[in-house]
């Protein structure tokens, strides 16, 4: 199941109804850091991939409508007609099953980020992620043979690959699932996903790639919680269910970093979701009650295409890559 993931563009953030919407199309999603139109598809730690759009919505592989998700497995709750009752299942957060995690180092030159509370187990995203994204993508716009399989760990996590662009690193691109793929498969399958078909923006070309950030985003300890705004903004990710004012069941998510990167508190944030997901109506503290929330955290690293170079130099023959090395280029 894919979902955008990391991007939000700017939004006037507002409890009532946007000016000019009428009752009712498709919900407006977006990738990375909102919601982008999306298919129905089925929402699940493990199971076939529906596409999200990373920062918040589902997106259905090609042009689409508004997206319609599923409750995750075990999660319960019906389509029916709406309901201002609380969400069922309210008791202290139930942590949904997440990989074991194994270890990882990350280099210094790369910068790496966890939402995890601090514990003794090491994280398990690393630069050789992002530099596996990267091989893809070069590989692909060149016309090259495929990397061969990567040496870092294949455990299954639900992901999000993110790309940002220029000095000011703006969102080019972002898309992930919450099903849990194996890394190897579930990495190459996103990084072009992302860069090539997130529908906010125009396919990626060679010239765009040493202005280039990619991240690498693992997410996990998924718990259900009753109260909507039991998360911590910055360390939480959240996706959030709901019933839209036509009956029909709605999600949306963002990843931990973009309400911090917004400076949204847990209201806005939550507003800014729902609007996302297509709620067209004038929203109540009565109605966000009714929000069934799951929270999550993420590991993530970045790494820019001049690191990836530096990276490639180092470990050219170490790790599968069957391509030349693509020429240093400086911002333009």
């Amino acid at each position: 199941m894919a979902a955008g993931c990391c991007g939000v563009k700017k939004q006037k953030l507002s409890s009532s109804p946007p000016s000019g919407s009428g009752g009712g199309g498709g919900a407006s999603s977006s990738h990375c850091i909102g919601e982008s139109p999306c298919r129905a598809g089925e929402l699940g730690l493990g199971g076939a991939g529906t596409r999200l759009n990373g920062l918040g919505g589902l997106t259905g592989g090609g042009s689409g409508g508004g997206c319609t998700l599923s409750p995750p497995q075990g999660c319960g709750g019906g389509g029916g007609g709406i309901s201002l009752s609380p969400p069922p299942s309210c008791g202290v957060g139930t942590l949904l099953s997440t990989p074991a995690a194994a270890t990882s180092s990350s280099p210094s030159s790369s910068s790496a980020a966890s939402s995890s509370s601090p514990s003794s187990r090491k994280m398990v995203v690393s630069a050789e992620m992002c530099c596996f994204c990267f091989d893809v993508l070069y590989c692909h716009l060149y016309g090259y043979q495929q990397p061969r399989t990567p040496r870092f760990t294949n455990e299954p996590y639900p992901l999000f690959v993110t790309w940002k662009i220029g000095r000011d690193k703006r969102l080019r691109g972002c898309i992930g699932t919450f099903s849990a793929m194996n890394l190897h498969s579930g990495l190459r399958e996103y990084t072009l996903t992302s860069a090539l078909k997130d529908s906010r923006f125009p396919p990626m070309t060679r010239d765009e790639l040493p202005r280039l950030f990619c991240s690498v985003s693992l997410l996990t300890n998924f718990e259900d919680v009753c109260d909507y705004l039991d998360w911590e903004v910055g360390v939480h990710g959240i996706r959030i269910e709901f019933i839209n004012e036509k009956g029909s069941k709605r999600t949306a998510t963002y990843l931990p970093e973009v309400a911090k990167e917004q400076g949204w508190d847990h209201i806005q944030t939550i507003d800014s979701l729902l609007r996302k997901g297509g709620y067209k109506a004038p929203i109540t503290n009565e109605f966000r009650k009714t929000i069934k929330l799951t929270r999550y955290r993420s590991e993530k690293m970045t790494l820019s295409y001049a690191e990836y170079l530096a990276h490639r130099q180092h470990h050219h023959f170490q790790n599968g890559i069957g391509h030349p090395l693509p020429p240093y280029n400086h911002y333009s």
